[in-house]
């Protein structure tokens, strides 16, 4: 977000070095990303799986969107989705939607990296989708997502919130997001621990690490925005708020 903001003016207050460029020492998306770009190989295939509509256009960030936009890094920026919307996203080399079949429109070995961001707490068949990301990657291809920890701040209120309601609460505590863009969840696959069983060591090597970002969902209220970072400071790596995965497909 700007710095002219209401959001950006608490984030100044919380985090001061936000002053510096317009992010914080937390900012998820730039911790993500940075990784993302370090796996990236100019001759890749990518696909993100998940696509939509293309929310990175909507960052005012010119640099943060710069990360997480990839087309001209990698041969081929892939997006994917069930929802036929992602053929209009413009931040993609090209846009392909899943079948009612759930079977991802390329070869077995045919993909270097499958990013996914903030669509696995979303995934209703979960050995399903690994099974269709493990087919479509190349051996020695990596697997990037981002998602809610189950067990975090962010996660557990949501779980405890009927999907119905989820749309009319984003609308007031966070009030830039479109509600058109939420999507009912499903916690499927967002503890470590359903990680280590959907992706089993003698096939995947796990690099998957949990993380205390920013925390979104408070709006422009710098006195809950205060308490919720007193609050991850004490909480457990097992409570923390995001999953980051990261999975290489074994080439043995």
């Amino acid at each position: 977000m700007g710095a002219a903001d209401g959001y950006g003016s608490v984030l100044g207050r919380v985090y001061p070095e936000y002053a510096a460029g317009g992010f914080t020492r937390v900012d998820g998306t730039v911790e993500f990303y940075q990784r993302v770009n370090a796996l990236l190989s100019p001759d890749a295939t990518v696909v993100n799986l998940g696509a939509g509509r293309g929310m990175v256009g909507d960052d005012t960030l010119a640099w943060r969107q710069g990360l997480a936009d990839l087309r001209g890094r990698c041969e081929r920026f892939v997006g994917l989705d069930v929802d036929p919307v992602v053929l209009e996203n413009p931040h993609l080399d090209e846009a392909m939607v899943i079948g009612d079949d759930g079977r991802y429109p390329f070869e077995d070995s045919s993909v270097d990296l499958v990013l996914s961001d903030w669509t696995f707490e979303h995934i209703d068949d979960p050995r399903a989708a690994v099974a269709e990301i493990g087919r479509v990657l190349r051996p020695g291809g990596w697997l990037c997502a981002r998602t809610p920890n189950k067990w975090g701040l962010v996660g557990m209120p949501a779980r405890a919130i009927p999907n119905r309601w989820h749309g009319p609460i984003l609308r007031r505590v966070q009030p830039r997001r479109k509600v058109l863009d939420t999507f009912p969840t499903r916690y499927r696959m967002n503890t470590r621990g359903d990680l280590k069983a959907l992706f089993p060591a003698d096939g995947w090597v796990n690099c998957t690490y949990t993380a205390q970002c920013e925390p979104p969902y408070v709006a422009d209220s710098e006195l809950v925005m205060r308490v919720v970072r007193a609050t991850q400071r004490i909480l457990p790596p097992a409570m923390h708020d995001v999953l980051m995965i990261f999975m290489r497909k074994r080439e043995d």
